[in-house]
């Protein structure tokens, strides 16, 4: 999906749902070889749809949205049929057939449950540390690290067609579904269905199951094997369904784009969709670095961009004391636990996999576990172990607390990106903290102080 929005690449489970997509060149195809030779693992089988209904807690959502209320939920849940009813007639005009839709969406009830998801996404929930500690584990070093040996000429060839680093591809594929092994069990149709109708991102989601029907229509996924994540994302690299019409490409050369039973398919639309959203060939997603003493934390800001040279200018050194291989690359300080936490120089194809989520967790552990494959150890600097993630509420709070103080959040969403981060560090300025932006429990504690 290109540029969605922060809260919609959303995670089935523990794990994380991603957008894909692509139109294939000519010059992308593979040789006949690819076709004969790379079949899916069986790591990658499609799971047995579930379409029981999940228990609902019956609870309001934490977003605090009017549309995720108890009443509103069960209001609009009771309209559900209505709903995909007023939905024909953008489906017919974007191809479906009369008959398709009727059996697509014959017997669709609404999968209640997806509603105690909607708010609490792990990439925005969990501490970085035990965000990297399930994603970023032995297990999926010594899996991915498997997968590269097994399908090496394979990813070669994507590798040639799109310029996108191999490692980086099989990270995906593991973050996103521990190789095919946890993509989701719900029927995407009506998981999109669903949130087409129920809950505080409608317009979004309608989208997305009107895309999920042409799918169906144009015979690319089979309706039995579309099945993923409580949010619609579907097959090893967890493709939302317009990111698929997008971005997917047949690079097995079967006449399907077939991101769920293709290993072919699905690495190269992954590696299209990067391209396309400024992968920048042969650079890095970013450094591990270490910080002088009495550094200015004021620098450490997505804004701040200088060259690697420059940064190198102000004291700081790689990890390890590595050379930096580009040191004319742009980059800025990411400080994802604040100054008691590692530090990362972030280069531009760090930005390019917020595009294809825009978590800065997630993006951060596809760059480590890429690392790791690729044989590098784990990061040098400790993590502060003892802090706890702040909850949602919490973190609603924190982001109302900083707003009425007149600080610059945005409107509360619950998300501690940059512009959260920005406000937290010019609230420790002027009460005397070292200015890290980190949204610790401390930082609320003396918000909460008159």
């Amino acid at each position: 999906m290109v540029n969605p929005p922060t809260i919609l690449r959303l995670a089935a489970a523990s794990l994380i749902v991603v957008g894909l997509a692509g139109a294939a060149r000519a010059q992308d195809k593979p040789d006949n070889w690819l076709m004969r030779m790379f079949q899916p693992p069986a790591t990658g089988s499609v799971p047995a749809p579930d379409t029981g209904d999940r228990e609902w807690s019956g609870q309001s959502g934490a977003s605090g949205s009017p549309l995720m209320t108890a009443d509103a939920i069960r209001a609009a849940a009771a309209a559900f049929g209505d709903c995909l009813a007023a939905l024909w007639p953008q489906a017919e005009r974007r191809g479906v057939t009369r008959a398709n839709f009727e059996r697509f969406t014959a017997g669709l009830t609404p999968d209640l449950g997806i509603m105690d998801l909607l708010d609490a996404q792990p990439e925005f929930t969990k501490s970085t540390w035990d965000y990297l500690d399930l994603l970023v584990s032995d297990e999926r070093i010594a899996r991915g690290r498997e997968l590269l040996t097994h399908y090496a000429p394979l990813f070669a060839a994507v590798e040639r067609a799109y310029g996108v680093d191999r490692h980086i591809l099989a990270a995906i594929w593991g973050v996103e579904s521990n190789y095919g092994t946890m993509g989701g069990d719900r029927p995407v149709v009506r998981s999109t269905a669903t949130l087409a109708c129920v809950g505080r991102r409608r317009d979004y989601f309608r989208e997305e199951f009107l895309s999920a029907l042409e799918i169906l229509q144009h015979g690319d996924v089979a309706p039995e094997h579309l099945i993923g994540s409580w949010a619609g994302a579907f097959g090893p690299t967890q493709f939302m369904p317009t990111s698929f019409k997008r971005y997917a490409v047949d690079f097995d050369g079967d006449g399907r784009r077939d991101v769920v039973d293709s290993v072919a398919d699905l690495l190269a639309s992954t590696a299209n969709n990067l391209k396309m959203d400024g992968w920048a060939r042969g650079q890095s997603w970013g450094y591990e670095v270490v910080l002088p003493q009495k550094f200015d934390y004021l620098l450490a800001d997505p804004a701040r961009q200088m060259t690697v040279r420059q940064w190198q200018a102000l004291g700081v050194r790689r990890a390890a004391d590595k050379p930096f291989p580009r040191p004319s690359d742009r980059a800025y300080l990411f400080l994802p636990a604040g100054a008691r936490g590692p530090a990362f120089l972030m280069l531009r194809n760090f930005r390019v996999i917020m595009k294809y989520n825009p978590a800065e967790a997630y993006a951060l552990a596809i760059g480590r576990l890429a690392d790791r494959l690729r044989g590098d150890g784990p990061l040098l600097h400790g993590w502060p172990r003892e802090e706890r993630a702040l909850t949602v509420a919490e973190r609603y709070e924190l982001q109302r607390l900083l707003a009425h103080r007149g600080y610059d959040v945005g409107e509360p969403d619950g998300l501690l990106g940059p512009r959260t981060r920005g406000a937290v560090r010019n609230f420790q300025v002027a009460t005397g903290q070292i200015p890290d932006g980190f949204a610790s429990i401390s930082v609320l504690d003396r918000l909460r102080q008159p």
